[in-house]
Parts: C-alpha cells; structure tokens; sequence
C-alpha cells in the first residue's frame, strides 16, 4: 500500500515532507497523550516501509506533537485483542530498524511503554532534559511486548535494564543520555534544531552506503564477531563497485563536495 492511501485514514498520526531537506517527519498526533492504537502501530509500519523506498527521502524523523511523545499505547484496546495477535506486536515496533533509512527519535515529555519501544527501535534518539522515559507495564500487570527489554539489555546492561522494567521506573532526559540510551540530551526549546542538524548532517552521505552501514551494524549486533567482520566485508567490497563510492573518490581528489545519488 502507497504512503497516499495509508494517510486517507491515518490513525492519530500524520505525516510531514520536507522535500528540500529530503526529510519525512511521522508526527504523533493524538491529543493530549498521543496515545497509540493497534491500527495505528500497522499502520505506521506500512509508513515506514514505504519511505523507505523512497528515493527522495534521506532521513526520517519520528516525534511527537504538543507537550508529550506519547504516554503509550491504549491500554483497554489489548484486551480486544487475541494473545496471538499481541505475541506479533514487536513485528510492527521493529519498523523503524528495518527501515533503510537513518531514523531519529525526537523525544519530550512522556514517552511511555510502546512509545519507549518505537523510539528505541529508531537509530537514534535525541531527547529533551524535561522527557521522562519509561516501561510501565508492571503496574497493570503485564510485561513490555514489543522488544522493550531485549533492547535495552543490549543498550545498557542487564541490571539497569532490571532497573528500569521491573521498577517501572521513569528516567529523565538526562539519565537516558548517561545511560547511553539517547545520543543527545538538549533543554526542550533547542530540541528542534538540534534534530535537524542531526537530520541534515546524515542526509549529506551516500545513500547506498547508509543503509548499507545501518544493515552491517544491526545484524553485528546479533552476530559472534567473525561473523559481523565478515559481513562487513562483503558488504565493503559490493560496494566497491558503486557509482556513489566513485563519485567520493573522485571528489575527494577534486576537493569538492560529493554529488552522491545511491547507486
């Protein structure tokens, strides 16, 4: 399904172009809380596959709007659901890292349960000093879903992972970025642009070679060492023969800005 026809009946988001920048911005959008539904989930998944096939699109920016993120996802609708279908929910979550686009979390105020998920499924994340991270499951008596805990052991270690999830606790902007959770921890007011200076320093390098680098890097995160190297060879010498990697050399030679096109 095309981008145009998933926006018809989106479902508390929206999306913005900016298509001198090469940048899609996802909006969350349902006020106050931004909460997210089931068909909101398939649906920005779709979104998110589709710009990834898009040529004119570099970098994709995932944010809330008003004064939160998003407080999470809407907690009556899972008992409408089948225990089959919530055990898939990591699928739709997952969309943002599979994606061959950089994607950037632009975090403020609440960012709650699947929220946290979505924004830690993304490449990075900037957060502002006033943000409040959390996986509040345990106090409804459930669990995070959709890859919650896996991804924050491997971001930040067994025990503040236990920390956060078992605790349910919140954690401010400032204690994500010591944790190694944001990239980037910024007062709210200056949130904005420091997002789009990360968005337009990652959208002036070689397409093919960034998703061909988020690729080589997300499976090195599951892989024994000789395996990643390895891939990251191959992946080194296809690349080789691209018409992106000639145009850097050839501009390196001539002192000049590269003119990539992903190729």
């Amino acid at each position: 399904m095309e981008i145009a026809e998933i926006l018809k009946s989106a479902d508390g988001f929206r999306l913005e172009l900016d298509h001198d920048q090469q940048r899609a911005d996802l909006v969350l959008d349902r006020p106050p809380l931004n909460v997210i539904t089931m068909k909101q989930r398939e649906q920005m998944a779709a979104v998110f596959a589709a710009l990834g096939r898009d040529p004119a699109v570099r970098v994709i920016v995932l944010r809330g709007a008003g004064e939160h993120f998003s407080s999470g996802g809407d907690i009556p609708g899972f008992m409408a659901q089948s225990p089959e279908h919530l055990s898939t929910l990591a699928h739709n979550v997952a969309a943002p890292e599979r994606c061959a686009k950089p994607v950037i979390a632009a975090v403020h105020g609440y960012c709650f349960g699947v929220a946290l998920e979505l924004a830690l499924a993304c490449d990075f994340r900037v957060v502002a000093e006033s943000a409040q991270l959390a996986l509040p499951e345990q106090r409804i008596g459930m669990i995070p879903g959709s890859g919650g805990t896996s991804r924050l052991v491997k971001m930040i270690g067994i025990s503040r992972a236990k920390d956060m999830a078992m605790r349910s606790r919140r954690v401010s902007g400032s204690q994500a970025h010591a944790w190694g959770i944001a990239l980037a921890v910024v007062p709210e007011s200056e949130l904005a642009k420091e997002v789009a200076g990360l968005a337009e320093e990652l959208a002036y390098f070689s397409p093919l070679a960034q998703r061909t680098l988020k690729k080589v890097i997300n499976a090195a995160q599951d892989s024994p060492l000789h395996v990643g190297i390895e891939l990251e060879g191959e992946a080194y010498g296809r690349l080789r023969a691209s018409d992106d990697f000639r145009e850097g050399v050839e501009s390196f030679k001539a002192r000049r800005k590269p003119k990539f096109q992903g190729s």
